[in-house]
């Protein structure tokens, strides 16, 4: 049997089955989230509305990303992995480039491509700590310490947390959290050190509402304060910092078991179909709201399911993989996709703030879906390899 074909049997097929799964039931959902959004005339005739256009959309950013996915998949994740210092650079460059355009979503335009370089950053910097972690330290076995591990992460994740909110994306910086979270926890970090730096977090709260916060989003106090005060019943202004989270999660609630059916319109009691979910947003950041409320609760429930399963067998890669950057790839992939969905379904239930996310492989997000595909591509890869060799340590003298 070639080694190409070997490594195409020993994908982990269930994973494959399951991200398309959920990307063919993106596909349909956002035919009927994006059917409000405005397209030119000629565009409308061609596809019959603006719905059919964006899965149309979508359907061609899936064929892009399935190709970086299997390419990533089948190249080993040992020589990927050297990637990270030119990939990570370049996303903050990116970023920094973001800033001065004054786009008031920080979005990039090269090559006829539209993107936020945000999501480049999270993806280069999840091959920049496995990188270092698994690499520094055969250059000496001091750089193997704990303090150091939790130094690099801190430094590698602190970079491009700090520029996305300095963006004032506070959804794309909060994603940081879990996977640094998982970082040190599969790095090895002794649990005395994690309960201090927890203990610190936990200090430092109320300076990042109160002074941080405000610096550098306009947005995100406001939704912080309209959460607590709808969490705890207070009267809020629906028709404006209120509109919404109360509409959103009007549209999740009152779906019930089966929901108001797919595409439904206005006659079926829709308020998706009244335009009351932010229209132009609805197959993107909300798209949960439309889920929710057009397959009910079983359309809900089937969604999570999918997911959880996703997770657990991107976990299940992770203590299988050959070595530490394995792990730490596989860990770091499935805390960000975590992250993502929590958000993204949060704020539609008012269990978090409203922060403005997509859902992975769900949500029309353009490159976004690239992003996700290179990433479970790297997932791939640590299972497929997860029988190889891998490089013998470098031996070091007493001398060192």
């Amino acid at each position: 049997m070639s080694p190409f074909l070997r490594k195409i049997l020993g994908m982990n097929w269930p994973l494959v089955l399951l991200t398309y799964g959920l990307l063919v039931f993106g596909v349909l959902m956002i035919e009927s989230a994006a059917r409000h959004l405005a397209v030119p005339e000629d565009i409308a005739e061609s596809f019959g509305g603006a719905g059919p256009y964006y899965a149309w959309m979508q359907k061609r950013w899936i064929l892009v990303g399935s190709v970086v996915y299997f390419a990533v998949a089948l190249v080993d994740y040992r020589w990927i992995r050297w990637l990270a210092v030119p990939f990570y650079l370049g996303s903050l460059a990116l970023m920094v480039l973001a800033m001065q355009q004054g786009d008031s979503v920080h979005r990039l335009n090269l090559f006829g491509l539209s993107f936020q370089p945000a999501q480049l950053g999270t993806a280069s910097g999840i091959l920049m700590i496995a990188w270092l972690i698994q690499d520094l330290p055969k250059l000496h076995p001091w750089l193997a310490a704990p303090l150091v591990r939790v130094g690099i992460i801190g430094v590698v994740s602190a970079v491009p947390f700090l520029m996305v909110m300095k963006m004032g994306d506070m959804g794309s910086a909060l994603v940081w959290l879990p996977v640094a979270v998982v970082a040190l926890v599969m790095a090895g970090t002794p649990v005395l050190q994690l309960s201090f730096m927890a203990l610190v977090a936990a200090g430092l709260l109320p300076l990042l509402h109160f002074i941080a916060l405000p610096m550098v989003s306009e947005r995100g106090p406001q939704r912080i304060d309209t959460w607590l005060r709808m969490a705890r019943g207070m009267e809020v202004d629906i028709s404006n910092e209120g509109y919404a989270a109360h509409h959103v999660s009007m549209a999740v609630g009152k779906a019930g078991w089966k929901g108001v059916g797919w595409n439904a319109g206005s006659a079926q009691g829709s308020l998706h179909s009244k335009a009351f979910i932010p229209k132009d947003t609805a197959h993107n950041d909300y798209i949960f709201a439309v889920i929710a409320e057009e397959l009910g609760f079983r359309g809900s429930l089937l969604l999570i399911t999918a997911f959880t399963a996703l997770f657990v067998l991107g976990l299940h890669a992770a203590f299988h993989s050959r070595d530490l950057a394995g792990r730490l790839i596989a860990s770091m992939v499935v805390a960000l996709f975590f992250a993502h969905v929590f958000e993204s379904i949060g704020m539609c239930v008012l269990l978090t703030p409203i922060t403005g996310i997509p859902m992975p492989l769900v949500s029309y997000s353009g490159t976004f879906v690239v992003v996700c595909l290179f990433m479970l591509g790297l997932m791939q890869s640590v299972w497929i390899h997860r029988h190889d060799i891998p490089e013998p340590p470098r031996r070091t003298s007493a001398t060192d």
